[in-house]
């Protein structure tokens, strides 16, 4: 009887002791497959892996911590959006607004940014290893002649 009750307990007692994650809203979720918007989302620590979002409204969202891996958002505007540590390796971010967003900490990791509007955004601590960054606001180190 006691063996039962103890080894009971060690089952449980991890389950009841672990918080759950922190994640997005699973209503956000299927409105922004559904509909492509998604203004003012919580899409935090979401996988959105593989997504299609051509076009997408996410101005305002939340995708802080979420998986972008290999995402289409050509033409996204995430004007505003919180992406603090967001993974976007191998993304296609093209034609997209990112302006006064928050790209700290983001994973570009062989992203293609092409023509993307980055005015005011902050962008400490990006990964941009192999990444391919054209016409973007986006440099790796050095000072702009411009600003001499």
């Amino acid at each position: 009887m006691r063996r039962n009750i103890f080894v009971t307990l060690a089952i449980a007692a991890p389950l009841m002791l672990t918080s759950p994650v922190l994640a997005g809203n699973p209503a956000h979720i299927q409105q922004l497959l559904t509909t492509n918007e998604c203004m003012g989302c919580d899409l935090s620590n979401e996988d959105l892996r593989y997504a299609h979002l051509i076009g997408a409204d996410l101005r305002d969202a939340n995708l802080s911590g979420s998986t972008l891996i290999e995402a289409n958002l050509e033409g996204a505007d995430m004007t505003g959006a919180n992406l603090d540590g967001s993974n976007l390796t191998g993304a296609m971010v093209t034609n997209a607004s990112l302006n006064d967003s928050n790209l700290d900490n983001v994973n570009f990791t062989r992203a293609m940014v092409y023509d993307a509007d980055v005015t005011g955004a902050s962008m400490n601590n990006l990964d941009l290893t192999s990444a391919q960054i054209f016409d973007t606001g986006i440099g790796i180190g050095g000072q702009d002649p411009a600003f001499d």
